[in-house]
């Protein structure tokens, strides 16, 4: 029987991606809040910064792939517990060899390639954060349904560009890149939205969508600003935090939009919401509206992603609302 008295350290497995990280904050807040232990978080090295001013993590310990880079270190911190929210071979090989209490979440890989592969929809009706709560629940840690965390560093806005004179105004936010080509929401779509939306409209994306942000912002320089890799995804999530809307993708900065509580529209190309990845906001759920194309019966076609569409015709994103999605961005007043 685990209490607080015999948890004072625990270790917390989560690699990648940039979202499944943000998707922990909850259990990391649940963990320190309800048990005071000490919450040691291992994840990738260029993913560290997502959580390095987290105040609710005692250590960050970061590795290039695998924690049993780190393994002697691992073992000489005699954890009370770990919980593998990871759970790939190379976590469950490294948590066995630690040989301390562990637990883990439970990926539903199975149940993902029946969807994916014969429209078979076996999954539970969970969100992936209840999940993560699921491999914690032997400590008796519950949700307190609080939301999503992202902690800001205080010069976050001084790495946006004119941000005093201007920036901080009624404005939309259009993310336009992510990790694969068939989650990303197309130029043409983009510049459509950009288009229809009253107001500036920002364009979020990483240095890999520099160009693509340059095209979506052509149609208007005056009204749209081009952001993709001209500053920091710190600085991206400042932006996001004083949207009045925020049309995304299935990518990182939605669940940064949802851990500050904005109004969520997300287009769904090859993945779907039935994965448990959708914007969890416990507050308020309405802050959420998903766009997707349910007539396609070829989605989802990965439970991740690809670099182009197996299909070739990408209509999950191509055939969008436009109409839709702009009609419910320009009703919603700034807060």
């Amino acid at each position: 029987m685990f209490t607080p008295q015999t948890l004072k350290k625990i270790l917390i497995i989560r690699l990648s991606s940039m979202g499944d990280i943000i998707l922990t904050t909850p259990v990391i807040r649940c963990l320190n809040a309800q048990l005071g232990a000490n919450i040691h978080f291992v994840t990738r090295r260029q993913n560290a910064f997502l959580l390095d001013k987290n105040p609710h993590i005692s250590k960050i310990l970061t590795v290039e792939k695998d924690p049993m880079e780190l393994f002697g270190f691992f073992s000489s911190e005699n954890y009370d517990f770990v919980i593998d929210l990871h759970n790939n071979i190379r976590t469950r090989r490294f948590t066995l060899l630690l040989n301390r209490p562990t637990s883990r979440f439970s990926k539903l890989n199975i149940k993902k390639w029946l969807l994916v592969n014969f429209n078979v929809n076996k999954l539970p009706h969970i969100h992936i954060v209840d999940r993560y709560f699921q491999a914690s629940a032997v400590l008796g840690v519950s949700n307190d349904h609080l939301g999503l965390e992202y902690y800001l560093p205080d010069n976050a806005q001084d790495q946006v560009p004119e941000y005093s004179s201007g920036i901080d105004s009624d404005y939309s936010v259009i993310v336009a890149g992510a990790k694969h080509f068939t989650k990303q929401i197309p130029a043409t779509i983009a510049q459509q939205v950009a288009a229809r939306l009253t107001g500036k409209v920002i364009i979020l994306g990483g240095t890999e969508d520099a160009e693509k942000g340059r095209q979506i912002a052509s149609i208007d320089t005056k009204r749209i600003t081009n952001y993709c890799g001209k500053i920091s995804f710190d600085a991206s999530a400042w932006i996001i935090s004083k949207a009045r809307v925020v049309i995304t993708s299935d990518t990182g900065l939605m669940h940064v939009a949802a851990a500050f509580n904005r109004p969520i529209i997300t287009l769904w190309g090859n993945t779907v919401p039935e994965f448990g990845m959708y914007p969890y906001i416990p507050k308020d759920q309405n802050l959420y509206t998903g766009i997707e194309n349910k007539l396609l019966d070829c989605r989802p076609c990965s439970k991740i992603g690809f670099q182009k569409c197996p299909r070739g015709h990408f209509k999950c994103m191509l055939e969008a609302d436009v109409q839709k999605i702009t009609t419910l961005a320009n009703i919603i007043k700034r807060d």
